[in-house]
């Protein structure tokens, strides 16, 4: 039975909190410096790195910067050497379009967009190659959620 690539859009909150509890190694793409912590885009890896889980910052700016949260920082997902669970996006819609290909490069498991972004045709791209997609929730609040926190 060929799988439906709509399975791969995952919205059910068991299957959320299952794909978070799967989660060990995140590639955070737009991640910011510490020097921006009070954005999503730092407090959000910052918690995830101090409840265990692996952040690998994939930052769209800064291009002096080489570590962030105290982790090597790469500039494409398919540069990270090894594989990844998770690419969490901090993105504007429009701008994923320029990473679908590297993402898909790199074949990650899953791919969350955070609150407020959602790209359904990037999703749909992601889910026909077999990636699951989360749009629009932010995994800071999932991940407390399914912990219970």
């Amino acid at each position: 039975m060929t799988m439906n690539w709509q399975d791969n859009l995952i919205v059910e909150p068991q299957a959320i909190r299952g794909l978070v509890m799967q989660t060990q190694r995140i590639a955070v793409l737009g991640i910011k410096t510490e020097a921006q912590a009070d954005q999503p885009s730092v407090y959000v890896p910052m918690y995830l790195q101090k409840a265990g889980l692996e952040i690998i910052p994939v930052p769209v700016y800064y291009p002096n910067v080489t570590e962030i949260l105290g982790k090597k920082v790469y500039r494409k997902l398919v540069d990270i050497p090894e594989d990844i669970d998770m690419v969490d996006v901090f993105r504007r819609p429009p701008d994923i379009n320029g990473h679908v290909e590297d993402i898909l490069a790199k074949k990650p498991k899953a791919v969350w967009f955070q609150s407020g972004i959602r790209n359904d045709a990037a999703a749909e791209t992601f889910s026909r190659a077999g990636i699951k997609v989360v749009q629009d929730r932010c995994l800071m609040v999932e991940h407390r959620r399914a912990v219970g926190g």
